[in-house]
């Protein structure tokens, strides 16, 4: 049961997070002009403190509230958001840059490859539960 209630937040915030990054983008790229590579890295500064907030408290269920932990996860959380940036830029060079694709459509393609990449890195490495036994 747990798994399951932990997915559908996933889902959840995770269709939160993309939102937040697709608008974003939106709003540099299309309404203030700016190139779609820095579209792309504002959206993804935005989307990346809201997604670690929301996966820390509601869908991992990470209580590890004193600093250290804390820092361990945020710096552990960023370390694979760069990652998935890179993932996200490379499909957006890819698609934009190379295939003359539409930048709104190449950004949803990327958002589905970036997406499944980040629910694995923090479901198995950021927020993995600490295993108490010796």
């Amino acid at each position: 049961m747990k798994i399951k209630k932990e997915v559908i937040n996933y889902l959840i915030f995770g269709i939160l997070t993309t939102a937040i990054n697709i608008i974003s983008f939106w709003l540099f790229n299309k309404t203030f002009g700016l190139d779609y590579r820095i579209a792309t890295s504002l959206a993804w500064i935005l989307s990346v403190a809201f997604a670690f907030i929301t996966n820390k408290l509601y869908v991992f269920n990470s209580n590890h509230l004193d600093k250290f932990s804390v820092m361990k996860e945020f710096t552990s959380f960023i370390f694979f958001r760069l990652l998935s940036f890179i993932l996200d830029i490379f499909t957006m060079v890819l698609l934009v840059g190379l295939l003359q694709m539409d930048s709104l459509i190449a950004k949803l393609i990327a958002n589905v490859f970036v997406v499944i990449f980040n629910y694995f890195a923090s479901k198995y490495i950021v927020f993995k539960p600490i295993d108490n036994k010796v």
